[in-house]
Parts: structure tokens; sequence; C-alpha cells
């Protein structure tokens, strides 16, 4: 079995000064992803980036709230992380092995940094990670253009690392 992971799908990212690129088609994917994983038992994690009190991303800071986009129904697992790798200090891969999760499929924000982290993370702790390719996100650099990093991410990731597909070629 396949557990859902959406990473940082939170207000402060999502609808923050950095607008990240493809917003509404990401939001739009990871919708179908939410209801095709509730449709095979597939459980659903969705993680939120938290920082330390006093932050702007405090435990608790609006900013931090999962958009009210996300088709959630209740039944997900909500988690906290503060660092890149959702692995860390979670409790997620007992979470998973509890489920009988064999892999993880990975989707949310941003690209270079959690998305990285967690798909080379997971398959260290011996989960099959499979990353959709067009399941996740994040804003321009002043270096590169977001869908530049995108591409980058999924070829770099794609073999030693994640399965790289295409949300409408993935099934639960």
């Amino acid at each position: 079995m396949y557990a859902l992971l959406i990473l940082d799908m939170q207000v402060g990212l999502v609808h923050g000064p950095d607008r990240p690129w493809g917003r509404e088609a990401l939001l739009d994917t990871l919708n179908r992803l939410i209801r095709n994983a509730r449709k095979a038992g597939a459980p659903i994690f969705l993680a939120r980036h938290v920082g330390p009190a006093g932050s702007p991303i405090e435990p608790g800071s609006p900013l931090t709230e999962l958009v009210p986009e996300l088709q959630l129904m209740g039944d997900e697992v909500i988690f906290e992380k503060n660092r890149p790798n959702a692995f860390v200090a979670t409790g997620l891969a007992g979470q998973l092995r509890e489920r009988g999760c064999e892999g993880i499929v990975v989707t949310g924000m941003k690209t270079q940094y959690c998305v990285d982290s967690t798909c080379r993370a997971a398959r260290d702790l011996g989960f099959d990670a499979v990353l959709i390719a067009d399941g996740h996100t994040c804003s321009d650099t002043p270096t590169l253009k977001a869908e530049a990093i995108i591409a980058h991410h999924n070829a770099t990731l794609a073999g030693p690392f994640c399965r790289v597909v295409q949300a409408k070629e993935w099934s639960f």
C-alpha cells in the first residue's frame, strides 16, 4: 500500500508574496490525488512546516494553516514538522509502517527543499518513494525560474531516489 503525503500546502507559502508556479493546477492535481487515495483506502498525510516561537511561522500561526482549497474530510493525518525532511522528529515512518505502507507518494511544496529532502529520505528508510511530477511546486528564485527548478528535480530524483510519474498515470 502507498500513502499520499502532501507537504507544506499552507497559507503562508501558497498565498504568500512569492506566488508558487502553477498554483491552481497543483491544487486541482492534489485534490484529484486526495479523492483517488480516499477511494482506494490509502492513508493521507499532510505536513505543516512550523518554525520557532516568535517567528512568522510559529506553531499556531495562521500562515501555517493548510489552504482551504484542499478538499479534506477530517480523516487525514495532519502533522507538524520543523525540518525539510518530513521524517525527522515527526513519527511519520512509524505511522506509515503501522498502516502497512511500503511506499509514499510525495507532493506539495517546496520542490527544492521539503519535496527533495523527503524523497531522498524515504528511500533511505526503506520506503518506495514516488514523486508526482506535476504534483509539486515552488516559487521563482533570483537564480532560476520555478518551472526549471521543478524540471531539474524531476530529472535528478528519478531513479536513484524515487520513481517520477505524472498524476494521471498513478493509481493507489
